[in-house]
């Protein structure tokens, strides 16, 4: 398994977690509330927690998974819901 993980600083990162959880329900499974979620896509898990300062994003796939195009999908995903911020993400490999 291969995994990733940012974190976007906003004081709206739970309306960013819910939308995103809400977009996707209708396609991949997921579990949400209002501070953490999880959804199960094509390319991997992605797990999202928010707290008053900033959204953490935990991607993992598997092993040769084309991480960078999750990373993509999922940070394009986010910032469309930002409407007046920029969402920066500061992708990392997770030991």
């Amino acid at each position: 398994m291969t995994t990733v993980a940012a974190r976007a600083e906003t004081a709206h990162a739970s309306r960013y977690l819910q939308q995103l959880a809400k977009h996707w329900s209708h396609k991949f499974p997921v579990e949400f509330t209002a501070a953490a979620a999880t959804i199960d896509l094509p390319m991997g898990r992605c797990a999202l927690a928010a707290d008053d300062q900033a959204l953490d994003v935990t991607l993992t796939g598997d092993v040769g998974a084309d991480m960078d195009r999750f990373k993509s999908v999922v940070a394009e995903h986010l910032q469309r819901f930002g409407h007046r911020e920029t969402l920066v993400f500061d992708w990392r490999d997770v030991a």
